[in-house]
């Protein structure tokens, strides 16, 4: 091997244009890198959500997103509280002791709910991911029984839940809808995504 010195000038040019490469690559490298932190719309996507249910009458439900999900709050009439007795025997997980959507421990009730009144459940079919619909009114309707009373249909292969979010049996759809973690601030606020325990 030649000991033969690397000219001044060739020297300075390969520094600089080493220089400028690294430059140029940290430029480059910095969004991809970046692109892989979450957005603050991801980071909030997963926080807890505080709702005011102070407006919520009985037979009423709203909706709300928590993690890109619909979340229903549903305050029941009394009426519509005594219909949760009729059904047990209809359906297919009446203790929600299913594990694939673990129910919290205060939510193991009839009720399915913290305060029997206002029921919090994911409003996504447990079977493929369909958001049910509202039939609310008692009695026989198109796409479900004669002896109905009350809850959510689920158009795409006709799974049928009570008021409580409880499937009936012999359904797609094999588990009851989700109860997510919740608790109360207030009598009038609710946060969903966090409870004691969490």
């Amino acid at each position: 091997m030649s000991d033969t010195p690397v000219d001044s000038s060739k020297r300075t040019w390969l520094i600089a244009s080493t220089c400028a490469g690294a430059v140029g690559a940290g430029f480059v490298a910095t969004p991809f890198v970046s692109s892989f932190q979450p957005s603050e719309r991801a980071k909030a996507a997963g926080a807890a959500v505080e709702v005011d249910i102070s407006a919520l009458n009985p037979g009423e439900k709203l909706t709300v997103e928590w993690r890109g999900k619909p979340v229903w709050i549903m305050k029941r009439s009394p009426e519509q509280l005594e219909s949760l007795k009729k059904t047990e025997g209809q359906l297919a997980d009446p203790a929600s002791n299913r594990t694939a959507y673990p129910t919290p421990e205060y939510a193991k009730n009839g009720h399915r709910s913290i305060k029997p009144e206002i029921m919090v459940a994911v409003g996504i079919c447990t079977h493929l991911g369909c958001s049910p619909a509202d039939k609310f009114a008692a009695g026989p309707q198109p796409s479900l029984p004669d002896d109905w009373n009350g809850g959510f249909l689920c158009a795409c292969h006709g799974s049928t839940f009570d008021l409580a979010g409880r499937v009936f049996k012999n359904k797609p759809a094999p588990d009851n809808l989700e109860v997510p973690p919740h608790m109360y601030l207030s009598d009038t606020r609710l946060i969903i995504g966090e409870d004691k325990k969490a």
